[in-house]
């Protein structure tokens, strides 16, 4: 049986409309999983950072155990091994993206990149409630992760940073001291310290966690063995 003219025309836009019909489920089909790939990459990068910050939380409590003065970790005078130079200036990613330390430690100490002053960290905030007592945090390890681990074999893509902090609990009005009796009574954040640990990497990957410790055991006069045993008495992902 022999088509018309204008039955041949209708089966041709009938033939069109269903190939573009067919291109635009397959261009869907296309970006959904396209999507689905990209929020699963995003997601793994996230679980990855978890991972990273808790690596370089615990790795930093473990050499806390072994400093035998903390007021001088909270100077700057005492440091994990693991850095990779003066903790200022620019570190490249693996992706190409760049961190910079003096903004992360000013974003931690202040809540804003550039420097921050006495006041600023001193001030009172939602994030730092405690005035003169406001952690103040000092870089003790930082650097690539892969660079920190044992073997070889395991490669991590992630930066790590971890800073250490008078514990905000102390009534001194000194967070560069750790516990400084306050008229003649014991401070109650003396052998307490709080650790920060943030790790950056590919796709935007950021992930901060947060503990607080203190030795088993306080010396009673400067000088005294201490105990290199810690107990974790918090931890949070302040995030």
């Amino acid at each position: 049986m022999l088509l018309r003219d204008d039955e041949r025309g209708v089966a041709l836009v009938l033939a069109v409309m269903m190939m573009t019909l067919m291109l635009s489920l397959g261009s869907a089909l296309v970006l959904l999983s396209s999507s689905e790939m990209a929020i699963a990459a995003n997601f793994r990068a996230s679980d990855e950072a978890f991972y990273a910050a808790d690596t370089a939380l615990q790795r930093t409590i473990a050499e806390l155990q072994s400093a035998p003065d903390w007021t001088t970790v909270l100077g700057g005078g005492i440091r994990s091994p693991f850095v990779d130079g003066d903790a200022t200036g620019n570190r490249t990613l693996i992706d190409g993206s760049i961190i910079n330390l003096d903004q992360i430690t000013n974003l931690a100490n202040c809540e804003k990149e550039t420097t921050c002053s006495d006041a600023e960290m001193a001030a009172g905030t939602t994030a730092r409630p405690w005035g003169l007592n406001n952690p103040r945090w000092v870089p003790f390890a930082y650097g690539s992760l892969s660079d920190s681990l044992d073997t070889a074999s395991v490669y991590s893509p992630f930066y790590v940073i971890a800073f250490v902090a008078d514990d905000p609990s102390e009534n001194d009005d000194d967070p560069g001291q750790d516990g400084i009796a306050v008229d003649g009574q014991p401070n109650p954040g003396l052998g307490i310290l709080v650790v920060r640990a943030e790790a950056f990497g590919p796709r935007r990957a950021h992930k901060v966690l947060e503990a607080t410790v203190r030795r088993a055991e306080i010396p009673s006069a400067p000088g005294e063995p201490v105990s290199t045993e810690l107990h974790v008495l918090s931890w949070r992902d302040p995030r």
